[in-house]
């Protein structure tokens, strides 16, 4: 069914008046709404690097250009034509946070001041979504020029369940965050579902020993199957409740996602799943 033109002509006003006044002021979620369920099978035409060193971070993180002096920061690419090129700009740090499936960047806004000296990255399937993420990082990093903040957290459009291991090289990341993922209630759905036997060795591959995995849903059939297939999984080892809940990033979780939000306005439960990277095996 197409959207009224209406609506698209007061999305379109909005954008506009958006771009002439620059980005210093925060952009309103319902010019960006987008369906809750995108087809992580279609041929979407997404950016993806050939491979993670020829990923150039600068476009997400400026301020973290190693030479910034005699660097032009890159533009974004508009198509994966460019994205073979070796990046000229490189990074003072790694990326070392995901936040896979970020939706409108909750997480990362609140982990970014909890996390200073790391950097996190969103990635959101969604065009709409992962454009409102980057227009409100850019609205918050023009709010507050004086004190670096924000400066730590990108976004970017990608489908993690194809392109994960383009992105990051093994064992870059420490923490990976999978809160409210979609269900996927039907049987022959399953396969899409974002933790399962395949996608939890990219995981293990792109994490580091030591690194956490961190899932949070208010399905409990959905948290289940998290869990049983991560404890499965001979690379990961099941958090103890102590220790979870001793972890400050677990209550940012818990309240600052525009999902968990939700969940606590209707009332609902809030499962949460900890799981830590083990050391691999010597050969």
């Amino acid at each position: 069914m197409t959207e009224p033109m209406k609506k698209k002509q007061r999305r379109e006003q909005y954008r506009q008046t958006q771009a002439e006044k620059g980005l210093g002021t925060l952009p309103r979620k319902k010019f960006y709404r987008q369906r809750a369920h995108a087809n992580v099978f279609s041929d979407h035409n997404l950016v993806y690097p050939a491979s993670p060193d020829h990923m150039d971070w600068s476009p997400y993180f400026p301020a973290y250009v190693a030479d910034s002096s005699s660097s032009v920061v890159s533009q974004k690419p508009e198509s994966s034509a460019g994205s073979h090129e070796l990046p000229k700009n490189k990074l003072t740090k790694e990326v070392e946070v995901v936040d896979i499936g970020c939706g409108f960047g909750g997480l990362l806004v609140a982990l970014a001041p909890a996390l200073p000296d790391t950097l996190l990255l969103g990635m959101e399937i969604r065009t709409s979504v992962a454009e409102y993420v980057e227009h409100r990082i850019a609205a918050l990093r023009t709010q507050n020029p004086d004190t670096g903040l924000y400066q730590n957290i990108g976004c970017l459009r990608a489908n993690t369940m194809k392109f994960l291991p383009n992105f990051f090289r093994k064992g870059q990341l420490t923490k990976a965050f999978i809160c409210f993922p979609d269900p996927h209630f039907k049987h022959r759905k399953h396969k899409a579902r974002i933790v399962s036997t395949t996608l939890n060795s990219e995981y293990a591959y792109a994490i580091r020993p030591g690194g956490i995995v961190y899932t949070i849903t208010d399905v409990e059939d959905l948290h289940n199957w998290m869990v049983a297939h991560l404890e499965a999984h001979p690379s990961f080892e099941r958090i103890s409740e102590d220790e979870q809940e001793a972890d400050p990033c677990v209550e940012i979780m818990k309240t600052e996602t525009e999902e968990s939000k939700k969940v606590e306005r209707n009332k609902g439960q809030k499962f949460v799943a900890l799981f830590r990277r083990l050391e691999d095996p010597p050969w």
